[in-house]
């Protein structure tokens, strides 16, 4: 890691803690520090799942508690359990909550606005864009990889996405039980694994990865939600891949695609993959790639495995 990078991210984290007032005790001149304001801002007018309230901060079960009893002891929010499932409690605001959340609110477009009254109009366009792609930027670097089970409900789902996505932009449309879709053994290990992309919990895509003994290795079903697209998270899927695959022993890895995943045949030849003869007869393919890929002590062999 770059140490000039490393000490510019702590310059840039010291100038925003000071300047949007974090380091008070009585954030925007309210009596509570910025964790209690930001919860009452998350949790909204409906309500919240307690447990998504903490995977959306990141917030520790404990500190999360405290600072939700902090808030129900000032009479600004309820607690309760899930009729359906008492284990599942459930945060809303009293009516003491959401006059504090307008007030708050209010304070914030206020502050907001005291940063950019100094700047001039192309000052202020300057800022709006590098604080946009600083958002964008530090949204990629919180969303993580898991490996999980192919039939978990995250990965159902961006499976399912999959395959709705494509049938709409196949020409002939997709139906899976005409596609040579691996059985969910090849996806686990040791023969395979799967990947989905999560953001506060949320899932934004999925990768899985075929490892045979005795052929190359091979990409299946990657795909990253459109509200994710510009993140790089297809990039880091085979990246990841690439990295799983190198340390199954083998040395080349494949995958094939459609013609109508223009993106998709653009980010492959990026990624160094090379445009080769169908290595199988999946109907929904138009285009076979390859990767060499380096072994795990640096062999290249043409063997693939």
């Amino acid at each position: 890691m770059d140490g000039d990078q490393i000490a510019q991210v702590r310059r840039f984290n010291r100038v925003v803690t000071e300047r949007v007032g974090v380091l008070h005790d009585r954030y925007l001149g309210r009596d509570r520090p910025v964790g209690e304001a930001r919860l009452l801002w998350e949790i909204g007018a409906e309500g919240q799942d307690v447990r998504r309230l903490r995977e959306r901060l990141g917030l520790d079960s404990g500190y999360a508690s405290r600072l939700l009893r902090s808030l129900e002891a000032d009479g600004l929010v309820t607690l309760a359990p899930q009729p359906d499932d008492r284990r599942v409690r459930t945060v809303r605001l009293t009516e003491a909550g959401r006059a504090e959340r307008a007030v708050l609110d209010s304070r914030s477009d206020e502050l907001a606005a005291s940063m950019l009254e100094p700047l001039n109009a192309g000052q202020r366009a300057r800022l709006g864009g590098a604080m946009a792609e600083v958002e964008r930027l530090l949204t990629a670097a919180t969303v993580r990889l898991d490996v999980v089970d192919p039939e978990h409900p995250d990965a159902r789902s961006c499976l399912e996405s999959y395959a709705a996505e494509v049938d709409e932009h196949f020409d002939t449309g997709f139906d899976p039980a005409r596609s040579l879709l691996p059985d969910t053994g090849e996806l686990r290990p040791p023969r395979g694994v799967f990947l989905v992309a999560r953001l506060h919990g949320e899932p934004l895509g999925c990768a899985g990865l075929k490892t045979p003994p005795d052929a190359p290795a091979e990409v299946k079903r990657m795909w990253v939600a459109p509200r994710a697209r510009g993140l790089g998270l297809g990039r880091r899927f085979l990246a990841d891949l690439e990295t799983r695959a190198a340390r199954a022993g083998h040395t080349l890895l494949r995958l094939d695609t459609n013609k109508t995943l223009h993106a998709a045949i653009g980010l492959y030849r990026s990624c160094g993959f090379e445009e080769v003869e169908a290595f199988n007869d999946e109907p929904y393919a138009d285009h076979w790639f390859e990767k060499r890929i380096p072994g795990p002590a640096g062999d290249s062999s043409p063997s693939g495995v």
